[in-house]
């Protein structure tokens, strides 16, 4: 009697998971006008262009914010641009090709 009681209430548990699982709930068709606003796709802004300053080619500052190499010659480095001093006028000048075979760039 009590292993014919088991067995019944195991197949009435398993009867009452499969049918109440979401397989077999009808889903309820969704209209266009049931979707909120916040949900609704939004228009795309347009995108703003980024304007880049201009690389000066020469820029005046003093020696104590500038940084020493090795071989002693001093530089700076700004917004990714690197600027030698020259020692002849004191400025600092955008690095160029050949610029380190001019005598004007080498310490004293």
């Amino acid at each position: 009697m009590q292993i014919r009681f088991h067995f019944y209430l195991v197949i009435v548990l398993c009867l009452l998971i499969t049918g109440c699982s979401k397989k077999h709930q009808p889903q309820k068709e969704i209209t266009v006008t049931d979707i909120p606003e916040s949900a609704k796709p939004e228009t795309k802004k347009p995108v703003k262009k980024v304007v880049h300053t201009p690389v000066p080619k020469t820029i005046t500052l003093d020696d104590r914010g500038a940084k020493k190499a090795v071989d002693g010659r001093l530089y700076y480095d700004l917004e990714g641009h690197r600027y030698w001093r020259n020692y002849k006028d004191g400025k600092y000048h955008l690095y160029k090709e050949g610029m380190f075979d001019d005598p004007a760039f080498k310490p004293q």
